[in-house]
């Protein structure tokens, strides 16, 4: 589950502890009170910036009945399964892969319940790389600030993307407010998720991020924020407020 570079090193952006943290929690991935909450929160949020964009990308009607069919998709970073369910609901063909095991049966079990075709892989997105696996659309959502080497794992996602491909990729900008929200707030005072999942100085702000999106050899096209307003409890796709939670999306040129 390692990529290999053009000096013949190893490359493994895998952080144990990170996967620990996750595969703890994999059991309440579906419970949308449970310590994933922020994410069911987020979650239609999400995925109307992700159907916008294939949609847009692709040429393809989302009204639709299967907008999606012929688009090969992976979800790396599936967790239980939260956006692998709906894409395959929208026609696309899914992998969704994990590198906490633990989050794959509970994927599995739950695609099993919604009558879903889904191909879950606890793997990583060097492993597929290696193997030549290639996709349409890559989903990396929350991924990157928890991986050990950011830029070679976006080189492993822009190369299993095939010419013409689309990444989607999401993660929190790294500033004070950004301490006080994702962190604070989160962990400490609402207790959405538990305290030490995310660390402050691995979050990456937009720049940053849009940088080594183009290292890794692909072509940044559009970023967004996901602001949250506390008075009507609710997220939206933001223009301008990029200051905690946002979301990339990048292009594989032909």
């Amino acid at each position: 589950m390692a990529e290999v570079n053009q000096t013949g090193d190893t490359i493994d952006t895998v952080d144990a502890g990170e996967v620990a943290k996750f595969e703890a929690m994999a059991a309440e991935w579906w419970d949308p009170n449970g310590k994933f909450k922020p994410l069911h929160m987020l979650n239609p949020t999400r995925l109307d910036y992700i159907t916008r964009q294939i949609a847009a990308e692709f040429g393809r009607d989302l009204s639709a009945e299967m907008p999606f069919a012929g688009l090969r998709l992976l979800d790396i970073g599936c967790g239980g399964g939260l956006l692998s369910e709906p894409m395959a609901r929208l026609g696309a063909t899914v992998v969704g892969a994990d590198a906490a095991a633990r989050n794959i049966p509970v994927a599995q079990v739950h695609a099993a319940q919604s009558g879903l075709a889904i191909d879950y892989r606890h793997t990583t997105a060097e492993a597929l790389a290696a193997a030549g696996e290639q996709f349409d659309v890559v989903l990396n959502m929350e991924v990157v600030e928890h991986v050990a080497d950011p830029l070679a794992y976006l080189t492993a996602c822009q190369q299993l993307l095939k010419p013409g491909g689309l990444m989607i990729c999401s993660t929190i900008n790294r500033n004070p407010k950004s301490f006080l929200m994702a962190i604070i707030g989160a962990e400490y005072v609402m207790r959405w998720l538990p305290k030490g999942t995310h660390e402050w100085q691995k979050f990456i702000t937009p720049d940053e991020l849009y940088g080594l999106i183009r290292q890794a050899g692909l072509d940044p096209v559009d970023r967004k924020g996901f602001a949250f307003n506390k008075l009507t409890w609710s997220w939206s796709i933001s223009d301008r407020d990029l200051s905690v939670n946002y979301v990339t999306a990048s292009v594989k040129r032909a």
